[in-house]
């Protein structure tokens, strides 16, 4: 079966981070040291009983798989990672073969949790993170019957939703709602995200909230605080012409720029902007809650910036080695919160996984979120996907997806 595949070497980092400035992005997905290239790979047979075999339906690129594409990842994660590897987390398929322990039948549209935590690695007694339902955070992810890899998309023994057929272990599915489109089905991996951004900085009526970027993410977040929440203002910070237009539809109640960032902000919230001596200005007052979903040195310095006492900023993005200006951090006693992948939540006042709360909240339209699936792609147009992931201004792209036959 054709697959998309991904692989890296010390020598080829070097060489495409070189050629890169000569010749742009191209490099990492055409020509002699491309990390990214459709190759022939057989289908997989299930590994035991309690695993699944599902044909994909569509594949969600995400944010995440641009970065790996692109190097743009840190080489602290590489211990948890395994190459070469076939790419794609945010998946919808059919089951199409069951093992006897798994409870699936032939037939059923499923969603799937890409975490490789202890459980998919039949790792015994479970790690503290997995006990807690937290597997995104598992301890164990070099470890147990799976080569490393956190998630599927980057395990060379699991091959991920960019290729027709996976195996998946049956604690990773959950079955799509009778009456939710598979375009809203395959929004369910980003989702949670958002969702579970917003259980670990939950806000409380009457805040002043900021979302850096209008992305996928950034307007899940926005359309979850929505759901989830009363009575705060959300404002959010973007660019993109496009963006902007599209997370004032989704529901912010302001849309700002970084022209005059300081002076707006502190009109929005009644705080008050000071001038250092050098540097950037320096609210007091400001931000309860800031979701930056871009995390690069400059969105994250503005946030601590931008952000009260007390208030708290989820770095939901993921960008390279940043250098931070720690003064707001004890001037304004701030807390600074990491945002990785999703677990269990407590959800009118029942404890369940955040995927299964994200699909129950798009079946009752509470959060609508098929209308983000702006482009489908053949496997075999990867470079146009690609391209139009580079330019998502150009092509007014939002989630893009691989779409199987």
């Amino acid at each position: 079966m054709k697959a998309l595949q991904f692989s890296v070497g010390v020598p080829q980092f070097l060489a495409a981070k070189t050629l890169r400035l000569l010749f742009g992005n191209a490099v990492f997905y055409q020509g002699p040291v491309r990390t990214i290239r459709l190759v022939d790979v057989p289908e997989p047979a299930l590994p035991g009983p309690d695993w699944v075999k599902l044909r994909t339906i569509y594949c969600g690129f995400c944010g995440s798989d641009l970065n790996l594409i692109l190097l743009h990842d840190s080489p602290t994660a590489s211990p948890f990672t395994s190459f070469p590897c076939i790419t794609g987390h945010e998946i919808v398929g059919e089951v199409v073969e069951s093992g006897a322990a798994t409870g699936f039948k032939a037939g059923e549209r499923v969603v799937v949790n890409p975490i490789l935590g202890c459980e998919t690695r039949g790792i015994t007694p479970v790690c503290p993170a997995c006990r807690q339902g937290r597997p995104g955070n598992c301890e164990n992810f070099a470890r147990g019957k799976l080569p490393p890899g956190m998630f599927i998309g980057i395990n060379s023994g699991i091959n991920g939703g960019f290729a027709p057929y996976l195996a998946v272990h049956k604690s990773q599915l959950y079955r799509v709602p009778d009456g939710l489109s598979l375009e809203a089905a395959v929004m369910t991996e980003p989702l949670a995200v958002a969702l579970q951004t917003i259980f670990d900085n939950q806000p409380a009526a009457g805040e002043n909230l900021l979302v850096i970027g209008g992305g996928v993410i950034g307007h899940l977040i926005l359309r979850s605080l929505r759901a989830l929440t009363s009575g705060c203002r959300i404002a959010v910070l973007e660019p993109a012409a496009f963006a902007a237009q599209s997370a004032q539809e989704a529901g912010a109640d302001e849309i700002l720029s970084i022209a005059d960032i300081f002076g707006k902000a502190a009109r929005l919230t009644g705080a008050t902007a000071y001038k250092p001596m050098l540097g950037a200005q320096i609210l007091m007052g400001g931000f309860n809650r800031i979701y930056d979903t871009v995390g690069n040195a400059a969105t994250l310095n503005l946030s601590m910036r931008l952000l009260a006492a007390g208030g708290t900023l989820s770095v939901v993005g993921i960008g390279a080695d940043v250098k931070l200006d720690l003064t707001p951090l004890w001037l304004k006693l701030q807390t600074i919160k990491g945002v990785y992948a999703y677990g269990t939540a407590t959800f009118r006042n029942e404890k369940r996984h955040v995927f299964e709360i994200a699909l129950e909240l798009m079946k009752a339209r509470q959060i609508v979120a098929e209308g983000l699936v702006t482009h489908k792609f053949r496997i075999e147009d990867y470079h146009r996907m690609l391209e139009v992931n580079l330019n998502k201004g150009k092509h007014r792209a939002m989630k893009t997806v691989v779409a199987f036959n």
